[in-house]
């Protein structure tokens, strides 16, 4: 089995075969140190959760994770809060920075025995409706390579080589939002004890605290801005006017230590197997942040997809891996459809036109309703928290 990608999805699924006795080696273009450092989500479902425990993978999770069930909205008509544990299913999230979920992963899957390999980059996925599929790879120092198997799981993301080499009548959905937050980390406390939600006539900002010490930051920004365009000065001031600092209390300030730019889009390909290769993550699905879905994702489909092959490597059924495509979907799109809702929620037109107005007064009533309505309660923790 070739995996492309060491990030949650390619890890996951490789720990669970090799556990399992089948082998297995993860290709990454990165090198460990980058693997191990890049920030990304730190929300893990209940879900994702108990996938990580049943396959012995939860031992910095359990001591370092911190259990998290209240998000906080502030708008124009005051702010609110929901316990979400105590709606819906009664779940709540586990908060882990993904570097660190991945650093268990990686280290638990050499100790199992798995082979890993760093700065090797996949070019491009070959004979997939064959039964010995090949991959291209060119290492560190430029050098080409070849890795073939029985099965390829394309976890390396929307740009990688799984991508590149699917067959033609593959279906892309996309879809642009139109909406760009600037992201942000930051070495200050977190400032309030909460994933915060602030909508503002500037736009949106939200606060989603990572660790005792860092906190996730999110700006809505005007398409084409730049990572380095703002001050750490105008930043600070901004989310404080936006989070409404002066109603509720200060932010607590820090050095901002990494910025991105990211445009809010969805993008969902099918199928997801071609023959002998599997989409796996972000390379089988691309979902905006505004509803921490992305990691969750990638570590349910791994888990499908690593039943579904143990299955057929073990016992010769193919069940499974006919159906992967279709199951995974299942999820992907629920997970969509409640990613688009929240765009809506957080975010409006800026213009004073009557389209404008009248979209706003559609959020703002959607707001009045989630602060007012347990049924609408119930239905918001349920599909956010679950995948």
């Amino acid at each position: 089995m070739v995996v492309l990608g060491a990030g949650p999805a390619g890890l996951v699924l490789g720990n669970i075969l090799v556990d399992r006795g089948i082998d297995c080696v993860v290709l990454e273009r990165a090198e460990r140190t980058h693997v191990q450092t890049r920030a990304r989500a730190g929300f893990l479902a209940a879900n994702t959760v108990r996938i990580l425990e049943r396959h012995g993978l939860t031992e910095g999770l359990r001591r370092r994770g911190q259990l998290h069930s209240t998000c906080e909205f502030r708008t124009e008509d005051g702010r609110f809060r929901l316990d979400y544990s105590g709606l819906g299913q009664g779940e709540r999230h586990t908060v882990y920075p993904q570097q660190e979920l991945v650093t268990d992963l990686l280290t638990r899957f050499l100790e199992r025995g798995g082979q890993l390999r760093f700065g090797v980059e996949a070019l491009a996925v070959r004979d997939a409706d064959s039964e010995r599929p090949e991959v291209d790879v060119r290492d560190a120092d430029g050098r080409p390579g070849l890795w073939r198997a029985r099965y390829v799981a394309g976890c390396d993301g929307r740009h990688g080589a799984a991508r590149r080499s699917l067959p033609p009548g593959t279906v892309r959905h996309h879809r642009d939002h139109g909406v760009t937050w600037l992201g942000l980390l930051a070495e200050a406390p977190p400032s309030l004890d909460a994933v915060g939600y602030a909508v503002h006539e500037r736009g949106f900002a939200g606060h989603m605290a990572r660790t005792s010490e860092v906190t996730r930051y999110y700006l809505q920004c005007e398409r084409g801005t730049r990572a380095d365009d703002w001050s750490e000065e105008r930043i600070w001031d901004e989310l404080e006017l936006r989070m409404r600092a002066r109603e509720y209390g200060p932010l607590r300030r820090g050095r901002v230590v990494q910025r991105s730019v990211v445009d809010l889009e969805s993008d969902v390909l099918e199928p997801l197997r071609h023959g002998a290769l599997f989409l796996v993550g972000d390379a089988a699905g691309l979902i905006s942040p505004s509803a921490a879905k992305g990691a969750n994702l990638a570590v349910l489909e791994a888990s499908l997809l690593a039943r579904a092959l143990i299955d057929d490597l073990t016992l010769g059924d193919p069940e499974g891996l006919d159906a992967y495509s279709a199951r995974s979907l299942v999820h992907i799109w629920r997970a969509q459809e409640f990613s688009h809702w929240m765009i809506g929620l957080l975010h409006g037109p800026s213009g004073a036109d009557a389209e404008s107005l009248f979209h706003n007064s559609l959020r703002r009533s959607r707001l009045t309703s989630l602060r007012t309505s347990r049924s609408h309660q119930d239905w918001f923790a349920e599909h956010y928290v679950g995948v």
